[in-house]
Order: structure tokens, then C-alpha cells, then sequence
């Protein structure tokens, strides 16, 4: 049965919208990928999700040349002026924020098991709803290709089971028409074998 047009619109549900952004963004880093190794392409991509979450591929060298490779092209430049400090800050910002986002979930996943939401700040309990989506997405992931699995072992069962089920069902055949036929010799007025009499002199 073949599935219904998508229409192109903005996934209201968040659970429904998160789960589609994990697939198809998956999709389109494989495609990338593909296109990369098929025709010798050199390709980067960035995605940012709703949350301000980067997703990047380059598929050949790394995502800098890449960038310094495309302004070439297209007659831009790096700026030379950049302090040299901006990317030990951007580290260190980016482990601060870790390290809170570690904290949050913490602190979300006592909460979550003393059910004490209210001691929660709303950015606390964003963050939590984020990382639990994203949690729900690989679980369900997870759970598809489980249930796949399952799903193939039981066909696999099916299809051995049936060959058995024949198997058995050609050998009561078999043995219905060897006891039809040994009735039939056995009741017939013409026996197959001669007396023996006949035969002395």
C-alpha cells in the first residue's frame, strides 16, 4: 500500500516533530554521504535544530578548509582580525554549558523519579523536555528496529513451520495410499501367490 502525500507544513505535535527531524535528518547526512562517495564530491553541510543544536558534515578533509574553499570561490575572505582567544572561549563556553546541561538532567532525573517538578525553573524544565524528546526518538528508533528483527524471526518460523506442515502432510498421504493399496491386494479373489502342489511330480 503506498503512503499518503506529506504535506509540507510545520509538525505541530513536538514529540511527532522531533521524531521526523532525527529521521530525516539521518536521511539526508546518508544521502550526502552517498553523493560524496559516488561522484568524488566535496560536501558540507550544517543543520541546526530548533534548539540551536549543530548537526555539520564534511565529507572531505574538514569543515574549515571547506568553508575557506567556498569563500575562495566566491571571491570572499576569512577575516584576518579575528582575536586568536575566540576558539579556547568557545570551547570553554561550550564546556560551562555542558556541564549545566549535565546539572539539569541530574537534577531533572531526581526530580523525575521524586515527581517535585515544581522546584523546577521553566529553563530547567525546557531543556528537560528537549532532552527527553530526543531520548523518545531513539527509544522509539530502537524499539522499530527491535520489533523488525522480531517481526523477520517470526517469518522465518512461518516458512519452516509450513515446510514441516507439508513435509508431514506428503508423508500421511504416502502412507494412506501404501494402506489403500496393501487393502486392495489383500481382498482381491485372484491371490498373487501358487500353491505349491501344482508343482510336485
Amino acid at each position: 500500500m503506498a503512503r499518503g502525500k506529506v504535506q509540507m507544513k510545520r509538525i505541530e505535535n513536538p514529540v511527532h516533530r522531533q521524531v521526523t527531524f532525527c529521521k530525516r535528518r539521518a536521511g539526508f547526512l546518508k544521502k550526502a554521504k552517498e553523493l560524496s562517495v559516488l561522484c568524488d564530491a566535496e560536501i558540507g553541510v550544517f543543520i541546526f535544530s530548533t534548539h540551536g543544536k549543530l548537526y555539520e558534515l564534511a565529507t572531505n578533509g574538514s569543515m574549515q578548509g571547506l568553508i575557506e574553499k567556498y569563500l575562495n570561490a566566491t571571491g570572499g575572505s576569512l577575516q584576518p582580525d579575528l582575536p586568536n582567544q575566540t576558539h579556547p572561549l568557545d570551547a570553554k563556553e561550550e564546556i560551562m554549558m555542558l556541564k549545566k546541561e549535565i546539572e539539569i538532567l541530574q537534577k531533572g532525573l531526581s526530580y523525575l523519579l521524586g515527581g517535585r517538578y515544581a522546584e523546577m525553573s521553566i529553563d530547567e524544565l525546557l531543556m528537560l523536555e528537549r532532552n527527553l524528546e530526543i531520548w523518545i526518538c531513539h527509544i522509539r528508533s530502537t524499539k522499530m528496529e527491535i520489533m523488525s528483527k522480531e517481526i523477520q524471526l517470526l517469518r522465518n518460523k512461518e516458512g519452516i513451520l509450513k515446510d514441516a506442515n507439508q513435509y508431514l502432510q506428503d508423508k500421511i498421504e504416502e502412507t494412506v495410499e501404501l494402506s489403500k493399496f496393501a487393502a486392495m491386494t489383500t481382498n482381491s479373489p485372484y491371490p498373487l501367490t501358487i500353491q505349491n502342489e501344482i508343482f510336485q511330480f
